[in-house]
């Protein structure tokens, strides 16, 4: 009788690709998920299988832990465990087809494959090959499960998005490719895990830990940042980046991830919190589990944890560096969806991870997972970093006006930190404000969004009152780039008595992140006002006078009314972004964009600046173009059009999207713009 010998093993990728929704993954190793069965066809020579003499024993193996399994004809095998059954559909028995499927609470890695053949005469062995077994949200027993198709299709699948930043006034959308579809990065992702300090120390108990999200998620949140580890960025708030790349330059995840692995795992230079947390999105969202980008808007760090913030103002409006504590005008951190049984169904959903190095958690710079449920619930008794997050939207601001040392007045602001947390909209580019999940709010705050940038005019000023005087300070239009700023300051008299005061006005640039600096704008006037008079004041400050401070820079304006009789001072501030104005992207017959077929995108751009500029045009676009494609461009006067034409040619099909920048050679202002484009297949 002739031997049964296994000729070749198809692992049927294109079928398993599709029902495990791991398509875009790669053409050539096969990507599945756990807790659903997969499919492999076995091509035999010698003689057919006989399942009356014939077993089939797989032993699949990660690291040292291994399982080990015999195919079966009954599908019931138990959800705990690994198992093996014979396609239900009649066996073939010259080429059968079987179906391999994992416990939902698998860990997961890149696994090795061996099949033992057993017959009357002995056994053979084969080296089948290796899959990569991913987290799982379509299968309800998986602790990443997430209930909805469109939460699915956009927390896991999508490979781009919006972040927000700016002010709460201004929200300025940045377009970012997360790449995980990208050629090796799922790859690099997995890498990641090995890279980690706590697989350096007890293998067998990492690769144990990889069937745990919160373990998942807590190493991820480490290995991002590299502080303590070989981790994937070193982050660079001073604004010298001569070593590295300039943290506003970075359009995508796939360059950092790549680069960091090219370099043997040597920390990519530099990243902020921005960047940290699309990174981090998207190595979470190639392991399998429901991720989003959120920016926390007034975001306090309060060093001393007592939740107050102070902050400090000359008698002049000059914001002061005196305070250890701050408010970045925006923070972005990562939420991720799982299951806490550590903590109770009650704080299931979404958690809260931070890559950004801020504080230590368990010895280490990381932050998280913490329950959103529990911050809103102020439950700092709970695991991980409830404390930290729940500061950072619920500190208190206290403003303090000095002069020689001498506090001259204060004021307390309850909400201003926290006052807008928001991430994208499921398919759509508007911000989601989500800042009820976090907080008890008085009432929503109004989004209206106009191209990438939100404005509320309600909210644009800030007010300021003592006895007998009130200060409020408006801006009349979102500030543009190129564009004059103007505003008003009204002030009201609400004595009985006429007042004589001296306002001092105060503008300073600012990182979104630090104290601001030096004033590049002031104005002193002194104010007549009559009995319960209500005075308007306009200002306006010269683009000529900002233009050259700018790119991702604030401006923080202040007001003090100092009443001459009674040396009471009122302060009114606000702090705001110049929005840069956008290239547009305009796609030839963009209703037939067609897999593997050549298209034309034409880039134009305006120069709304009052000098001529130039400077270096980049186009990227994950799945439809290969790198990036680069174009000079030429010194063009103010109010002119540049236009530029790419050809690109779809490798993927579903939405994707294209970028472009424009880095101009010199103004510090970055243009961007982006295009989501539907690609068919052919």
């Amino acid at each position: 009788m002739e031997e049964l010998r296994i000729q070749y093993v198809n692992l049927e990728l294109q079928g398993n690709h599709e029902s495990h929704y791991t398509q875009g993954f790669s053409s050539k190793t096969l990507v599945v998920r756990r807790g659903a069965p997969f499919k492999i066809t076995l091509l035999l020579k010698g003689r057919a299988f006989n399942p009356h003499t014939d077993t089939l024993m797989f032993r699949i193996l990660l690291g040292r832990l291994y399982a080990e399994f015999p195919v079966t004809f009954s599908k019931q095998g138990s959800p705990s465990r690994w198992s093996a059954y014979f396609t239900p559909k009649g066996l073939n028995p010259n080429s059968p087809s079987l179906y391999i499927s994992s416990p939902a609470s698998s860990s997961i890695g890149r696994y090795s494959v061996q099949l033992h053949v057993l017959t009357q005469h002995g056994q053979k062995g084969y080296v089948v090959g290796d899959f990569v077994l991913l987290c799982n949200p379509w299968c309800s027993e998986d602790a990443v499960y997430i209930p909805f198709e469109d939460q699915r299709e956009e927390y896991v699948n999508n490979d781009s998005g919006l972040l927000y930043m700016g002010t709460p006034k201004n929200l300025e959308s940045r377009p970012w490719s997360f790449d995980q579809y990208e050629p090796e990065i799922l790859d690099i992702c997995l890498k990641l895990l090995q890279v980690s300090p706590q697989h350096g120390r007890n293998l067998q108990k990492d690769y144990l830990g990889h069937s745990d999200p919160i373990y998942l998620s807590r190493v991820v949140s480490a290995m991002i940042n590299c502080e303590d580890d070989r981790g994937v960025l070193r982050g660079n708030w001073s604004g010298d980046f001569k070593n590295g790349v300039n943290p506003s330059k970075w359009t995508g995840s796939a360059d950092i991830l790549r680069q960091w692995a090219k370099s043997k795992f040597s920390p990519v230079m530099y990243g902020q919190c921005w960047v940290f947390a699309a990174v981090m999105c998207t190595v979470m969202r190639a392991l399998g589990i429901p991720s989003r980008v959120i920016t926390n808007f007034n975001s306090a760090h309060d060093t001393n944890g007592n939740l107050v913030i102070e902050e400090f103002y000359s008698e002049t409006g000059k914001k002061l560096p005196h305070s250890k504590d701050s408010i970045w005008n925006f923070h972005v951190w990562v939420e991720c969806w799982m299951t806490r049984p550590d903590l109770g169904a009650g704080f299931d959903g979404w958690q809260v991870l931070d890559p950004t190095p801020q504080e230590r958690s368990g010895g280490i710079f990381c932050c998280g997972p913490a329950p959103v449920k529990a911050i809103r619930d102020r439950r700092v008794d709970l695991v991980y970093d409830i404390p930290f997050v729940y500061a950072e939207v619920n500190a208190d601001v206290h403003t303090v006006i000095v002069k020689r040392g001498q506090v001259l007045s204060s004021s307390t602001d309850t909400e201003r930190v926290g006052s807008l947390i928001v991430t994208q909209t499921i398919g759509s580019p508007r911000p989601q404000n989500i800042t009820g999940n976090y907080k008890p709010t008085k009432a929503a705050m109004s989004l209206h969004r106009s191209k990438s940038a939100t404005f509320s005019g309600e909210s644009t000023h800030k007010r300021g009152s003592t006895r007998g005087l009130s200060v409020s300070l408006s801006l009349l239009k979102v500030p543009v780039a190129g564009e004059n700023i103007t505003f008003t300051v009204m002030v009201t008299n609400t004595d009985s008595i006429p007042k004589v005061l001296r306002e001092h006005v105060n503008a300073q640039t600012k990182k979104y992140n630090r104290s601001p600096s030096g004033t590049f704008w002031e104005v002193h006037n002194v104010v007549r006002i009559a009995p319960h008079e209500a005075k308007v004041i306009h200002h306006l400050i010269d683009h000529a006078q900002y233009e050259s401070l700018m790119g991702d820079d604030l401006v923080n304006l202040a007001v003090v009314m100092e009443d001459e009789f009674t040396q009471e001072r009122v302060l009114a501030s606000e702090e705001f972004n110049i929005t840069s104005p956008q290239l547009s992207i305009q796609i030839a017959d963009e209703d037939s964009v067609m897999l593997h077929k050549e298209h034309t995108a034409l880039v134009v751009f305006c120069n709304t600046f009052s000098v001529p500029v130039s400077g270096l045009l980049t186009v990227t676009g994950s799945g439809l173009i290969k790198g990036e494609m680069h174009s000079r461009i030429q010194l063009f006067k103010p109010g002119c059009t540049m236009e530029r034409s790419f050809s690109f040619i779809p490798r993927m099909v579903g939405k994707k999207m294209l970028q472009a920048t424009l880095v101009l050679k010199n103004n510090s202002a970055k243009i961007v713009g982006y295009r989501m484009i539907s690609v068919k297949s052919a």
